[in-house]
């Protein structure tokens, strides 16, 4: 169980208010697409005309994990999603979880090991309805947070080899926060905080949001982890350099930048 302080609680009304004043500036549509414990889970999104990569976060699937949904929030208010891509966030999918700081939402789930459907939980069912009204992506990172780590890692599924961008978020986030560099990282196998998916999705009985990704929508999936136990604004530094990277090493890969 993570041990986390009442100080680094959020108000998932109010963090969900600013998410929506926030995109209405930064002329995001916003969607409701089920609740969670009388709070809506909202989808993010910015559809820019002709030829755009597709690009998807997500974040607070744990609900103390905080650093991901406001280094969202910070780069939506800078206007960092911007024509370069279109852009789908679902930046608090466990409201529930985020009030209460807990891993799992009301009835005790821990929502980033339902997505093997049939899933249990009204939350998980409700966006993998959503992701399915979606077109496929050409990037997907979940935001979340390790209390146990010693530094920021990720989880890469890139099977086919497309550039080098675990490599590179992992450079730029080592000059605003320590990595883990141990070799087992979470029970798996990492290096240089990078750790590669080598189980078969078939495999698992539980499935992340991150398998369901790369299963059905996504065939570039990351999963970015900052240490919960180092000072709130650097984890969310952190995020916020992982994202900025991954998205400038996927546009420049494909050879698209700004208008």
């Amino acid at each position: 169980m993570n041990p986390v302080k009442a100080s680094s609680l959020l108000d998932p009304a109010e963090l969900l208010a600013r998410f929506r004043v926030a995109a209405e500036q930064q002329g995001f549509r916003i969607e409701p697409f089920g609740e969670s414990g009388g709070f809506p889970l909202l989808a993010l999104t910015k559809r820019t005309p002709g030829p755009r990569p597709r690009i998807y976060f997500s974040a607070a699937i744990h609900g103390d994990e905080p650093a991901g949904p406001l280094a969202l929030l910070k780069l939506l208010q800078q206007g960092f999603f911007d024509p370069r891509a279109v852009w789908f966030l679902c930046p608090v999918l466990n409201p529930v979880g985020l009030a209460r700081g807990t891993r799992e939402n009301a009835d005790g789930v821990d929502l980033n090991r339902d997505y093997r459907v049939p899933s249990r939980s009204s939350e998980t069912r409700a966006h993998i309805a959503w992701l399915q009204s979606q077109p496929n992506f050409d990037l997907a990172i979940c935001l979340h947070e390790d209390w146990e780590s010693t530094g920021f890692y990720l989880y890469e599924r890139n099977p086919e080899k497309r550039g080098a961008i675990a490599e590179a978020v992992i450079q730029a986030v080592s000059k605003v926060c320590p990595i883990d560099l141990a070799e087992l990282i979470d029970g798996f196998a990492g290096k240089g905080g990078i750790i590669p998916a080598i189980i078969a999705p078939e495999e698992r009985e539980l499935w992340a949001e991150a398998i369901y990704l790369w299963v059905n929508h996504a065939k570039l999936c990351y999963t970015t982890e900052s240490p919960s136990a180092f000072p709130l604004e650097q984890r969310v530094t952190a995020q916020c350099v992982a994202v900025d990277t991954a998205v400038e090493r996927l546009l420049r890969d494909q050879g698209k930048g700004k208008d």
